[in-house]
């Protein structure tokens, strides 16, 4: 990777040096606080320390960030493997004998332990500091490019004629496995910890770089240039998302054996996407929403940001997937500098998949851009009922590990309508043990996802007991099951299908479907605007606008089986079973 040094300092009188400084303030305060946390993914108390570290943040905001710093016995290398040679370096230059533990501000040589942190983030923040700390980074979201301009302006006199400048890169919401998580449940998302705050590089050498004067009246201005990299880390490198990451600054007094401490005072730095082009629109990370849909077609979210000088009015894009190609367009004003959310809708086949989130026209002139994206559409099971509700009746073969094992039930509007566990720990290894839970009053005609987590990402299986779960309707058909290798977390759709005009009170002359079984056709009579062809897992087979009381449906291609008519009459529906027998 690539770190450049540009401007190196001004050093002005006083008089010019207010007037200069474009960021700092000239105000005398009290110092900021950086927590470094030596912290690991096998480590099972270190969630409890990001939770401690959290709260200090969350009470003093604008003021306190913490550095979670992997390395040691405790941070393994497979993914997502935060381990660098920036983090192992921290970790030597202090006295570590536990996970979790840490340094504020770098007041300590020896890292102390996560129920001191407050008091000494207490100590530091009452402290006046001798310097202030400020600045922005400018990224091209092309070339990946940071100009970092950090000033420090001192209050007062440092204790020591040479001080250190230090620019570090973190990253939050990194997805992966957390001994202990449940520690802290604020970041378990889905069955997975979502890790925050994680240090992964140095702009500036990893001690600082040597600053000088330090005397009240001060200004020093450094401006660096930073490659950032796709990924670090090596075996199983993790990605570095733009979006994710922010930059910290911080001045430390003096060498005091390996490391620089103490810190004098530290910031976040602004961080904004921008580019010299007139013409700019740039694309954040496209994700998919995570809901319960029943439905081939799903929704995309992403952010639009004008980087560019020019304000943006308009901005074609194209999204490919899975062979399929679905161009739209946004119109509006976006000045430079600011962004605005999006999205998109794109039917997927059934299966995970690789797209593109292109851009190919901006205010009406040719653009090229794009953003790689995954997408995925899971199958679902079909229930099909005559009332308004319904009930499942939800199996959980738990193995010896039962605390670390909870589900829940949502439908299309994110609401949970039913969760479960954690179930009892269970004496004896590989013991196994069925717990039965009903979930009754469930409405028709919608989609639910069941989900299953085990909080300590190994499934309920194998050593610890063979595990499974299933799952039954109302009549006792086991609609859902799966073994208990499912890791972190396991998600299954179901589709409740009902008849908004039961099947009984629709009588033959108002909707005659024949012939049943069928072979080739099926002849559908009455008043309806569409139609729909589902098979037995749900997959829409089939969808046509009909304008008329009849059509004649093909089913040359269809195989033997059971199928289900959906037939929209302007909003009433009707279902009706049939099978094709050849």
């Amino acid at each position: 990777m690539k770190k450049f040094t540009f401007v190196v300092m001004a050093l002005l009188a006083l008089a010019f040096n207010v007037k200069a400084q474009q960021y700092v303030s000239t105000e005398p305060a009290n110092r900021n606080v950086i927590l470094e946390e030596f912290t690991g993914r096998n480590c099972g108390y270190c969630p409890d320390g990001h939770l401690i570290a959290n709260q200090i943040m969350t009470n003093n905001p604008g003021r306190v960030w913490a550095i979670n710093v992997h390395s040691g016995s405790y941070a393994p290398t497979s993914y997502p493997n935060f381990n660098t040679n920036v983090s192992a370096t921290i970790l030597s230059g202090f006295s570590v004998s536990g996970f979790p533990s840490g340094v504020v501000n770098r007041s300590t040589a020896t890292a102390q332990g996560r129920g001191t942190w407050n008091n000494l983030a207490t100590q530091q923040l009452g402290q006046a500091a001798e310097c202030n700390v400020a600045g922005i980074a400018r990224i091209n979201p092309e070339t990946r490019v940071a100009t970092i301009t950090v000033e420090v302006y001192y209050t007062g006199n440092s204790g020591n004629d040479e001080n250190y400048l230090t620019v570090a890169m973190l990253q939050d919401s990194i997805m992966g496995s957390q001994s202990g998580m449940t520690g802290n449940p604020a970041q378990v998302v889905n069955g997975t910890y979502c890790h925050m705050h994680i240090l992964r590089d140095m702009v500036t050498p990893t001690w600082g770089e040597s600053i000088a004067p330090t005397t009240q009246g001060t200004l020093v201005t450094k401006t660096y240039e930073y490659q950032i990299p796709e990924s670090i880390g090596s075996p199983n490198g993790v990605e570095v998302i733009l979006d994710h990451i922010f930059f910290l600054a911080w001045v430390s007094e003096r060498y005091q054996g390996t490391p620089t401490r103490p810190i004098l005072n530290a910031c976040e730095l602004e961080k904004t996407f921008m580019s010299d082009e007139p013409i700019y629109p740039a694309m954040g990370e496209v994700t998919q929403r995570i809901n319960a849909s029943c439905s081939l077609e799903k929704n995309f979210d992403f952010t639009l940001t004008n980087i560019g000088t020019d304000p943006l009015t308009s901005v074609k894009f194209s999204a490919a997937i899975a062979g399929a190609t679905q161009e739209f367009e946004w119109t509006g004003e976006l000045p430079s500098g600011d962004n605005t959310k999006m999205d998109f809708t794109m039917e997927i086949p059934y299966g995970s998949f690789n797209g593109t989130l292109n851009i190919i026209e901006a205010n009406g002139q040719p653009f090229e851009s794009s953003v790689g994206f995954a997408a995925e559409s899971q199958e679902w099971a079909v229930v099909e009922c005559e009332g308004e509700t319904t009930s499942l009746k939800v199996y959980i073969i738990q193995d010896q590990w039962g605390e670390q094992i909870t589900w829940d039930i949502i439908n299309s509007a994110g609401d949970i309508i039913a969760n479960g566990g954690p179930y009892q720990h269970l004496i004896g290894s590989g013991a196994t043990q069925v717990n039965v839970e009903n979930v009754t009053d469930i409405s028709v005609n919608e989609c639910y996802l069941f989900r299953i987590y085990d909080s300590n990402n190994n499934g309920i299986c194998c050593n610890y007991g063979n595990g499974y779960y299933y799952i039954k309707d109302a009549n006792g058909n086991r609609i859902i099951e799966g073994d208990g290798e499912y890791g972190a977390m396991a998600s299954h759709l179901i589709s409740i299908m009902g008849n908004t005009t039961s099947v009984e009170a629709v009588s033959q002359e108002s909707l005659k479907v024949y012939p049943n079984p069928a072979n080739d056709y099926l002849i559908v009579e009455g008043e309806m605007t569409s139609v729909e062809v589902y098979n037995a897992i749900g997959q829409r087979m089939l969808a046509k606008v009909v304008n008329g009381n009849n059509t004649r449906i093909n089913l040359s291609e269809f195989n033997n089986g059971i199928y289900f008519l959906r037939v929209n009459n302007n909003g009433e529906v009707t279902t009706r079973k049939f099978s094709v027998n050849r």
